[in-house]
């Protein structure tokens, strides 16, 4: 493995130290309860003509005091808005407007849906437990302890008219990952392991919080979407902690191996970004796996390729995201496949806003994120 110089290992560990506190520090325990469960939330939004609950931040100009917020892709039909909760449904005329064949929507005067000032996503520098600077040096991006975005945020159902995204994962099904789906398809018992950090561990999902819609992280609703599907006992040992990294991951082999897995959910990166380089990165994910195999040597894998974290926030170096997601693919072979989040959300923020899909500000997703991220390891497991 190549050494990091100290003063990247320096600002490497000093961000995992401080994005050990950002997650949050003893998440609650999932609620399903009252989570409605529905296999639409699970299908990938790039297929079909519906797409589900896409989250947006109404931004509201300070000078002409209109608000406005944009879709992944032009809209046939609205089907519903409403609030994160999804207590309150929102009536087009009163409460928002749209153009047909348009991504925008916008908000006319009275509007019952929350908007923002860009300036309300803001705090003055060192005015906040975390420092997150803005890239351009005007204060610190607003972070999100628990739910704050998601208050802010609506969730869209609507009707798309085409698409044009470029970056749809390719589901390789049963040629990549024969055994895993050979042993659900015979609706044998079917055991999962996750290993990342506080994405994979669930951070501002609401479900973690106990708040509506109590909907849980991406691993359960992984779990959930294969249970569903095959009508298989899928037994789901989830590992991950936030703040951790990619060479955390290969001290955690033995914990994996305990849980005698059939397939493994590998998720890094996030943390990894301050500095790591994606020689070392593929280093690290490449000696998890060795290690698991040779113990166990009929378990397959996924490896997450990461969302990317808010590209207004100076610690982070997102070109390592693309880096990390390109040597991950080098590792692909039957029994291993790579869930492509990187590309994906990518495309996603060249037509809406970090603050349109984030959960805390700076470095996860909301509820929306986390099913994209179920969608997409779900991709590999399931018929389209």
């Amino acid at each position: 493995m190549m050494k990091l110089s100290m003063a990247v290992q320096g600002s490497l560990w000093s961000l995992v130290a401080l994005l050990a506190f950002i997650a949050p520090s003893s998440l609650l325990a999932q609620s399903e309860q009252e989570w409605k469960y529905d296999p639409k939330l699970l299908q990938p939004f790039w297929n079909g003509d519906v797409v589900e609950g896409e989250t947006v931040l109404f931004i509201r100009d300070a000078q002409t005091g209109k608000a406005q917020a944009n879709l992944l892709f032009p809209v046939a039909e609205i089907l519903s808005v409403r609030n994160s909760k999804g207590d309150v449904s929102y009536e087009l005329g009163k409460d928002f407007l749209w153009k047909p064949d348009s991504r925008s929507v916008t908000l006319p005067e009275g509007s019952r849906i929350i908007s923002r000032l860009p300036t309300d996503l803001r705090r003055p520098a060192k005015s906040q437990k975390y420092e997150l600077t803005h890239r351009d040096g005007n204060g610190e991006i607003l972070f999100g302890k628990e739910l704050e975005y998601a208050e802010s945020q609506t969730c869209i159902t609507y009707r798309r008219k085409g698409s044009d995204l470029k970056s749809v994962p390719k589901a390789l099904g049963r040629e990549a990952l024969p055994k895993s789906i050979d042993r659900l398809k015979k609706k044998e018992p079917f055991r999962l392991v996750v290993l990342g950090d506080s994405i994979s561990e669930g951070a501002n999902a609401s479900g973690m919080y106990k708040t509506a819609p109590f909907q849980p992280a991406y691993p359960e609703l992984v779990r959930r979407g294969l249970s569903e599907h095959y009508v298989a006992p899928v037994e789901l040992t989830n590992l991950s902690v936030g703040g951790r990294d990619s060479a955390w991951g290969i001290t955690q082999v033995e914990s994996v191996l305990a849980a005698q897995p059939h397939l493994v959910v590998i998720a890094f990166g996030m943390n990894d970004s301050a500095g790591r380089s994606a020689i070392d990165f593929k280093a690290n994910i490449a000696k998890t796996m060795e290690l698991i195999l040779e113990k166990s040597p009929e378990t397959e894998f996924v490896l997450v390729a990461t969302m990317t974290g808010n590209r207004d926030w100076v610690r982070l170096q997102h070109e390592l995201f693309p880096q990390y997601r390109d040597v991950q693919l080098e590792l692909r072979r039957p029994g291993v496949v790579v869930a492509d989040l990187t590309s994906l959300w990518m495309e996603m923020l060249e037509r809406k806003m970090d603050w349109d899909l984030t959960g805390n500000g700076v470095n996860h997703p909301n509820d929306f994120g986390h099913r994209v991220y179920a969608q997409v390891v779900l991709a590999h497991l399931m018929d389209p």
